[in-house]
């Protein structure tokens, strides 16, 4: 019985240290995920400054690429 009672208690120290070490994962796994959103966020960002720049530099040239760009998609959209 005391042999089975320690197995028991070893099992037990065991699942209590692989949900410790799952949690540790989940916990770095969720900061990652948070940089690599943070980092999306600046470059979006980024590029939506340069686009504006872009536009403010040229913007006949962008008016004839969102005139064009529209007709695309509505000639694809219709068929």
């Amino acid at each position: 019985m005391a042999t089975q009672k320690s197995e028991t208690d070893e099992l037990a120290a065991q699942i209590d240290a692989i949900k410790a070490e799952m949690q540790n994962i989940s916990a770095t796994m969720g900061r990652i995920a948070e940089k690599g959103m943070h980092r999306a966020q600046d470059k979006a960002f980024e590029t939506k400054e340069s686009a504006e720049e872009a536009i403010k530099q040229n913007p006949l040239q962008a008016i004839a690429i969102a005139v064009g760009l529209g007709l695309l998609i509505g000639i694809l959209t219709r068929r």
